[in-house]
């Protein structure tokens, strides 16, 4: 899959981990991740009261997901992040780096009040191009 970065000087660049835009030459199938959490695959909850940890579990999980679909994190060309604290953006920021590699997808973070479990900090969706 061919994936580029669109950058705009009308468009101010952005402050964490993640692209203004990003162009998709569309050949493979498009995969939908739901929102991951930082729930293991036991049922048991990562790193409670740690954004930084629960982020890495999240992140694990949507590569799991990208993975059986038969794509890798390199694949993932959006993500929507929900976050219990806006705060936390340097740090959850930080982890992203470690997972999605340049050009980093597009995204969209926002502080919500609650989630499903109030031991959740952060919740992320994504969409990806999977190559056939």
């Amino acid at each position: 899959m061919t994936k580029r970065q669109i950058r705009t000087d009308n468009v101010r660049e952005p402050m964490g981990h993640f692209s203004q835009a990003i162009e998709i030459d569309a050949k493979g199938k498009l995969v939908f991740i739901s929102g991951m959490t930082a729930r293991r695959a036991d049922g048991s909850i990562a790193a409670i009261g740690d954004v930084e940890g629960q982020t890495r579990q999240v992140c694990e999980n949507i590569k799991a997901a990208v993975e059986a679909a038969g794509g890798t994190l390199d694949d993932v060309c959006r993500v929507d992040v929900y976050v219990r604290n806006i705060e936390h953006f340097d740090k959850i920021h930080k982890v992203r780096r470690e997972y999605f590699k340049s050009p980093p997808p597009a995204s969209t973070m926002v502080e919500v009040t609650k989630m499903v479990s109030p031991e959740y900090l952060i919740e992320i969706n994504a969409i990806a191009v999977v190559q056939k």
